[in-house]
């Protein structure tokens, strides 16, 4: 799926953490969402590669990264420690300022990352995502009901660990098929990938961890943004889909608006999974987005 990616292995504080990168120009990293890997780019990246020097990375906990051991705060899983793994990424890779396109979980740490890191995000487009916290602040039933998934992995352990763990390609295709197109827009390379990672040693484990982090930790720390006042400066672009949940639970642009400077952006055709369904319009909205 990737061809002319070269893969290469950065290690930060013992985590192992699997890249790849390909093309010349503006660096731009690219974050993957749940219960996914870096191939859900799979559609986009090649197109952007000839534009940029892009960077895929699977996060902590996903893909052909490592599984940090669990700990009490869900500190090892936080979207502050996923952002430390992409900076350091792209610091082994020679950059110290680049773009970042992200969906879903991959988002939130892009959040995290341009939030903890401003000097280094020069531009951010995030997919299908409102803010962390105001989503959980504002969860309606239908809400509820459709992420229903947030609220049921981030019970204590070890039941949700248990349930995914005993049957891992069951709990991606029900989590992926449930949405808006079903399983349709997946390409069965990239649906084998994701299954293949999730049936991998401690995927059962990372998977909890990261929504018990999103939960808890990760709300303490957009908390204390929010409370010093700390916004996005950066040019943010926001893309959702209009037959998501996200679009219609929430006023997507005002959250933003209440969380960053210079925010623009609109719903798709499409559903959760935008750069599978769409991915001639994200190669679009990122070539117009992050050229300077």
């Amino acid at each position: 799926m990737f061809n002319g990616f070269q893969i290469h292995s950065v290690i930060r504080e013992g985590v192992h953490l699997h890249t790849r990168i390909a093309g010349e120009g503006a660096p731009l990293l690219l974050l993957h969402g749940h219960p996914q890997t870096q191939a859900m780019w799979h559609r986009v990246a090649p197109a952007l590669a000839e534009h940029f020097t892009v960077v895929l990375m699977d996060l902590r906990g996903y893909g052909d990264s490592s599984r940090p051991e669990p700990d009490a705060a869900h500190t090892a899983h936080s979207k502050r420690e996923m952002a430390l793994d992409a900076l350091a990424v792209m610091a082994q890779h020679g950059y110290d300022r680049f773009g970042v396109l992200a969906h879903d979980r991959g988002a939130r740490v892009a959040h995290r990352l341009a939030a903890d890191h401003p000097q280094a995000v020069q531009r951010l487009m995030l997919l299908d995502i409102a803010p962390t916290l105001a989503m959980y602040a504002q969860t309606s039933d239908d809400f509820a009901r459709a992420y229903w998934h947030w609220f049921f992995l981030i019970q204590p352990p070890p039941l949700p660990e248990a349930l995914i763990a005993s049957d891992p390609e069951r709990y991606v295709r029900s989590v992926m098929g449930s949405r808006h197109a079903g399983l349709a827009p997946f390409d069965p390379a990239a649906l084998a990938e994701y299954q293949r990672c999730a049936g991998l040693p401690g995927t059962a484990t990372s998977i909890c961890e990261d929504y018990r982090a999103s939960a808890g930790i990760d709300l303490a720390h957009d908390r204390a943004d929010v409370a010093a006042g700390h916004r996005l400066m950066q040019p943010l672009r926001v893309l959702w889909g209009q037959h998501g949940a996200v679009g219609r639970c929430f006023d997507v642009l005002s959250l933003w608006r209440e969380r960053a400077d210079h925010v623009s952006g609109q719903a798709l055709p499409c559903g959760h999974y935008i750069a599978e369904e769409l991915p001639e319009r994200v190669i679009a909205e990122a070539l117009t987005f992050f050229t300077p």
